[in-house]
């Protein structure tokens, strides 16, 4: 067998390669990213949020996060308001044609998640996502 076979690296990045590439597929109809689904998601979930507190939230440094959410905004994803609590930023909220296609955007999401765990059961997918989850937190060390 070869070493590689077993490499966490190189399963994840495979992983990952396949998964992307997927979603990046289903969304190319909507003229979306995954990133800027990401982006789309927390507004869904939360209107009214900064591009900072999105950064945050999903781990994104602001230089990538500024050409996203402007790209959003230009294609009609989002708008942008005034921060009455920081002038220096915008509060973002997504547009009338984002909250018609979230629906269909987050069934998108779920075909890939269905296609990537297909195979694995309920407990499987559950530690799974645990373990990922932790791998983030911890930055892959050991506590």
């Amino acid at each position: 067998m070869a070493y590689y076979d077993d490499c966490i690296i190189f399963l994840l990045a495979k992983a990952y390669q396949m998964a992307h590439g997927d979603f990046r597929r289903r969304l190319q109809p909507y003229g979306l990213t995954p990133i800027q689904h990401l982006i789309l998601e927390v507004l869904w979930e939360e209107e009214g949020v900064s591009a900072g507190e999105i950064g945050k939230r999903l781990v994104l440094d602001s230089a990538t996060l500024s050409g996203v959410v402007e790209r959003l905004a230009n294609h009609g994803w989002i708008t942008k308001a005034p921060n009455e609590d920081d002038k220096r930023s915008h509060l973002l909220f997504p547009t009338d044609k984002a909250r018609k296609l979230k629906d269909d955007l987050l069934g998108e999401q779920e075909e890939t998640n269905q296609k990537v765990l297909g195979k694995v059961s309920d407990a499987e997918r559950l530690l799974l996502i645990r373990i990922l989850k932790d791998m983030q937190k911890e930055g892959g060390r050991n506590p």
